[in-house]
């Protein structure tokens, strides 16, 4: 393979933080999936199933920007091998569990809240870490590359997970995600990644987080990263914690089918980050990163109010092409606008936006238990379309102002 890709491909340090992502994200979306699966089918409850899949996703919000001032001091790779071996002995703990009838719900929310506290980490050092391999020269291919992947992990897991979910049940779609955690650890350990450390000074982090808000105030486009990544986490990705109560109750599909529901709108990312990465769709990076997310929410309105699964599948496929502009320009952007000894601390802060996904994920929820699953989607989504035009329309007016003074 020739070009920038190919380029990438041949270089060890690259593909090992590639790979190693690659099947870390494809667990943690497998989990995902069997969790909420589980919680479902134990209680019948929707708000349940939001519950255990929000208990995943809330330390990104709660540690998020903790972890980003943390990486600025702390070998990355060490943090890296760290967010893979400890959810790798929870996801073990858990399945002995399953395997021995001893498995209750309450475990696998306090396992995912475990394995999402490290999980935390992700955007300010593995993420960081694949755009400084890289290069400067490489950044766009790169990350293009990694969110392409990505978005082929959150279709993959899906898949895995409801097909592992109605195969082999808890204990086996368990037992899979501790083996390919353990064995990404192992495979890090080979990697060369020199960083000028120093002494962690907790007392300073808040000064530092601060420091790094103080920064993003300055740059339009920062703050267009964090409104937009906040709306799009906490009103349009929360469809994800009702993809359980959707496929089997509002679409009376099997948890196979309802994986493949899960698994639609990464179908489409992963198309739109391959046209990206080579280099087939070239715009304008904010119309991509604000038009993205507009795209995804106008798919989820259509899906909320189709009346087949297929057209459901189909029109979220379409939605994930928005998707895939989204989460390309929101860590290229970053790259591109923080400078270098400010970037994990301002990468950790766009953790904290995603980290409100479970808030929405749970608000959501609490809609589906009282108007059901489809509405509950379409009040969300309708909320999420307005709030993003709002935002990009203010602060593109607000950019213009600083270019004429």
């Amino acid at each position: 393979m020739n070009g920038p890709i190919g380029e990438l491909l041949k270089t060890p340090d690259f593909l090992r933080l590639w790979l190693v992502g690659a099947f870390a994200n494809a667990m943690r979306w497998l989990e995902l999936l069997a969790s909420g699966l589980f919680a479902y089918e134990v209680t019948g409850s929707a708000l349940a199933a939001t519950g255990v899949v929000a208990a995943r996703q809330l330390p990104q919000l709660l540690f998020g920007a903790f972890a980003g001032a943390v990486s600025e001091a702390v070998n990355r790779k060490t943090i890296v091998m760290l967010a893979l071996v400890v959810p790798a002995a929870v996801s073990t703990l858990l399945a002995t569990l399953a395997a021995t009838g001893q498995l209750h719900l309450w475990h696998v929310a306090l396992g995912n809240l475990l394995s999402g506290t490290m999980w935390s980490t992700e955007m300010s050092t593995r993420r960081r870490m694949v755009g400084e391999v890289a290069g400067s020269h490489r950044i766009v291919p790169a990350i293009a590359l990694d969110s392409a992947t990505n978005a082929a992990t959150r279709m993959i897991g899906p898949l895995l997970g409801g097909v592992a979910f109605q195969w082999l049940g808890m204990k086996g779609a368990y037992t899979l995600t501790a083996l390919v955690q353990f064995g990404g650890a192992f495979a890090l350990a080979g990697l060369a990644h020199p960083q000028i450390t120093r002494r962690l000074d907790l007392g300073r982090i808040p000064a530092e987080i601060a420091e790094g808000l103080a920064f993003a105030r300055t740059r339009p486009t920062i703050l267009l990263v964090y409104g937009i990544t906040v709306v799009t986490n906490a009103f349009a990705f929360a469809y994800s914690g009702l993809v359980a109560p959707l496929g089997i109750s509002a679409f009376h599909v099997s948890p196979a089918l309802v994986g493949l529901l899960a698994a639609a709108e990464p179908i489409g990312a992963l198309l739109g980050g391959a046209l990206i990465a080579a280099g087939m769709i070239r715009m304008d990076r904010r119309l991509a990163f604000a038009g993205g997310a507009a795209l995804f929410m106008v798919a989820l309105i259509v899906m909320a109010l189709s009346p087949s699964y297929w057209l459901a599948f189909t029109v979220l496929v379409l939605g994930g092409f928005g998707t895939a502009g989204f989460s390309n320009m929101q860590t290229t952007l970053m790259l591109t606008e923080a400078p270098a000894d400010m970037r994990s601390r301002l990468m950790g802060l766009v953790t904290v936006g995603i980290g409100t996904g479970p808030l929405g994920v749970l608000a959501a929820g609490v809609l589906a238990t009282e108007l059901g699953p489809r509405t509950a989607v379409l009040i969300m989504a309708v909320i999420g379309l307005v709030s993003t035009l709002v935002l990009a329309t203010w602060l593109r007016s607000r950019a213009n102002r600083r270019t004429r003074t």
